[in-house]
């Protein structure tokens, strides 16, 4: 229930309680629900305060075109992918990428993964059906398990404690990996993997590396100090996922003890999806109260008067670096449906960060049963949305992209081509086609291009 002071609402963490909530699984042992998020409230925080406005500030230098924002990581975390090896494999990535951005471009990178808690899915149906039989579709580890079984399909709030212990252990070797020396720039060959480094676009990579290597070697030569410059040998990483599960988004919301603001802790930035985003719904409710960064996914239906009113219902003190619009219209859609957004927005002056996900609406399905994306068609959506924003002098912001370390073949094209008949070779994606690490790179270099000639 709202507080009030007058007639005027105050926000509170259960303020989303009294609207229309979508994508919530049907949970059914209510009382098991409730001990669950009783106990994640009692736990501690995964991020702070203090982060996410470290973060906010970083994303009003994006949005001014000071910097330039990935974010990146699995289209649905799994539990069984918790081991070091993959949690430092996935960030290798991230970091590839950004050293191959911020040396086309000469700007710095804000590095926002999609992990240590991307754990819960929005599904177009509620149901499944093999045959003739009808099961609870799959919505993330933190709710059911992908396997079609009766018994593993049923929503289990346990698995939320399971999603913020694992999202705890990440973090946990995040932060140690990015702040106690293997992101150091003098590692950077370190983090070119053995597939990576035997393809096209693994080489090239090495070839910069070698460049920025020697670079280094030059400025220490000339006689300045680069072992006390903390951008050299640590990064500042951030984490992100999709604001679904709002019973677990609420239980862990604290109030901020230096400003008394109220903070979601699960993350340092929240999203709210195409299919969450009504503005009289809960979703759009919970996040207007918390004072994090959050994103907010556009798709080709989204008209100009949505987005604006979006825009001020999330932002309406126009701050600087609170609000991400993350466009996803597809290639054959982005060049008639994003400029007016973009014009509407500009003219209101409303200060946001444009992204752009190029994955999301250009999926299909092949004659074979598989889920998939066309390198070439993400390549097109990226090139028209920064042809737009510089038609519009606005700012193309970023990429939010779904990719993975592994050697998977989940997507068509790439330098190292995967056709319609790899795809059965190593399709390990739980929902949505990934990346993998030598399409990622290549993907790198392309909007590495774009940005030297914007």
């Amino acid at each position: 229930m709202h507080a009030t002071i007058g007639s005027v609402k105050t926000w509170v963490p259960t303020s989303w309680q009294e609207r229309p909530a979508a994508q919530q699984p049907e949970w059914p042992d209510p009382a098991a629900l409730e001990e669950v998020l009783k106990e994640l409230a009692h736990l501690p925080p995964l991020v702070f305060a203090g982060e996410t406005r470290t973060l906010k500030s970083s994303l009003a230098r994006v949005a001014e075109g000071g910097a330039f924002l990935l974010q990146a990581g699995d289209c649905a975390e799994s539990f069984n992918e918790s081991s070091a090896d993959s949690i430092r494999d996935r960030l290798k990535v991230i970091l590839q990428m950004a050293v191959v951005l911020t040396y086309a471009s000469g700007l710095p990178v804000v590095k926002l993964g999609r992990m240590a808690g991307q754990f819960a899915k929005p599904r177009s149906a509620a149901t499944e059906r093999v045959g003739d039989v009808e099961l609870p579709s799959f919505r993330g580890h933190a709710v059911n398990d992908a396997a079609f079984d009766a018994g593993r399909r049923r929503p289990d709030p346990q698995r939320m404690l399971r999603a913020y212990h694992q999202s705890a252990s990440s973090l946990n070797l995040i932060r140690a990996l990015t702040k106690g020396g293997f992101a150091d720039l003098n590692k950077i060959h370190v983090w070119n993997q053995e597939f990576v480094a035997a393809s096209r676009q693994g080489r090239r990579y090495e070839a910069l590396a070698r460049q920025i290597e020697r670079s280094l070697q030059f400025m220490a030569a000339c006689g300045i100090d680069l072992h006390g410059d903390r951008a050299l040998h640590e990064v500042d990483f951030y984490v992100s996922h999709e604001a679904l599960l709002l019973g677990f988004e609420q239980a862990l919301t604290r109030q901020d003890s230096l400003t008394g603001d109220w903070y979601d802790c699960s993350a340092h930035l929240l999203w709210v999806g195409e299919r969450t985003r009504q503005l009289d719904g809960a979703h759009i409710e919970f996040l207007s109260g918390v004072h994090n960064p959050i994103g907010c996914k556009l798709g080709p239906g989204a008209t100009p008067d949505e987005v604006l009113a979006l825009c001020e219902r999330l932002n309406p003190d126009n701050e600087p670096g609170r609000l991400t619009l993350i466009t996803r219209m597809g290639a054959k859609r982005i060049e008639e449906r994003l400029p007016p957004l973009v014009s509407a927005v500009k003219e209101a002056g409303a200060g946001v960060v444009w992204t752009c996900d190029p994955m999301h609406a250009n999926t299909f399905m092949t004659p074979n049963g598989f889920k998939t994306r066309r390198l070439e068609d993400v390549f097109a959506e990226i090139r028209s949305f920064f042809t737009i924003h510089h038609a519009e002098g606005t700012v193309p912001g970023g990429v939010h992209l779904e990719l993975t370390h592994e050697n998977v073949t989940e997507c068509l094209g790439g330098a190292e081509e995967i056709f319609d008949v790899d795809l059965a070779n190593r399709y390990e994606a739980l929902c949505d086609p990934r990346l993998n690490a030598r399409q990622s790179l290549d993907l790198a270099f392309q909007i590495g291009e774009m940005l030297q000639t914007g």
